[in-house]
């Protein structure tokens, strides 16, 4: 029996990594399939959808809080789900978060917020707590235990989270661990899922253009919202990739704006030296008057 648990545990961790890498979602599924340990750990996308508000957890801090807490503020929030005793997978997607933050630039808080739920309902605040000091530590970004957020909570409120963003897990009793799937979900203010990111690495591009993208425009700068409208985001490729059609739209647009440019500066030079001509002809007109 310890074997066949060891077993379904290296399953559960190898495929969430290859799944992830996987070049396209059929592939996915298959390999899926063909592991009946795996057929209950899945994520079922609920884009487009609200999360519920009236959630309850307790904070890194010790206070109870709602999940509507975190939304509102004209902010994107950046969800992830785990556990903080996981003892690979939920880390790895930590790190991820992480390093995606730094090459991302932006300070959570600031342009956005992030918010990591545990599945575990015995995990105490206290261990959030220091799971939060460790990766603030690792992120190095000042300002940033702000807003990250690190919370727990009963059982009956991680799992209608865990419903409402599709993240399918179970408990795996002889282990004592959490069987799960790895990605991060980007939502808007307004609470609606916006955006699924697998795997364990988002790189600060997927994550800018993830953000922007769910805060519909409210974040970043304009530059951000140009390459938004220059990239889209391919399920199969799962990450943010150039849309040749918006490139072509926006290389017109920029043609246009060159060639009237150009017009303007041309018409300007035209309109100065029609205008000195005439300055030069009145002063010789009222030289002539004088004389």
């Amino acid at each position: 029996m310890k074997h066949k648990v060891q077993h379904i545990a290296a399953l559960v961790a190898i495929a969430s990594l290859t799944l992830a890498s996987l070049p396209n979602l059929t592939s996915a599924q298959l390999v899926k399939d063909s592991v009946p340990e795996l057929m209950n750990i899945d994520i079922i996308e609920h884009l487009g959808e609200k999360l519920p508000l009236d959630l309850q957890f307790i904070d890194d801090q010790g206070k109870t809080v709602t999940l509507g807490e975190y939304f509102g503020k004209d902010k994107p929030v950046l969800l992830s789900l785990g556990y903080y005793e996981c003892p690979m997978l939920c880390n790895l997607v930590f790190n991820g978060i992480s390093s995606g933050v730094k090459e991302l630039g932006w300070t959570p808080g600031e342009n956005f917020e992030i918010v990591s739920v545990s599945i575990d309902p015995t995990e105490t605040p206290e261990l959030a707590a220091a799971k939060k000091a460790n990766y603030i530590k690792e992120l190095e970004v000042p300002g940033a235990e702000i807003g990250w957020h690190f919370l727990v909570g009963e059982k009956s409120q991680s799992e209608a989270l865990a419903n409402a963003i599709g993240f399918k897990y179970y408990y795996v009793d002889e282990r004592e661990e959490f069987a799960h799937p790895a990605a991060i979900y980007l939502i808007s203010p307004d609470r609606t899922i916006s955006r699924y990111l697998y795997g364990i690495q988002y790189t600060g591009r997927d994550l800018k253009l993830g953000l922007v993208e769910a805060s519909e425009g409210k974040v970043g700068t304009t530059i951000d919202r140009i390459i938004l409208y220059c990239f889209h985001y391919d399920p199969e490729a799962k990450s943010y990739v150039l849309f040749a059609q918006n490139i072509m739209k926006l290389g017109g647009v920029a043609t246009v704006a060159v060639i009237s440019l150009f017009i303007g500066t041309l018409w300007i030079k035209d309109h100065m030296k029609t205008s000195l001509e005439s300055t030069g002809d009145s002063e010789k007109i009222d030289a002539g008057r004088k004389v």
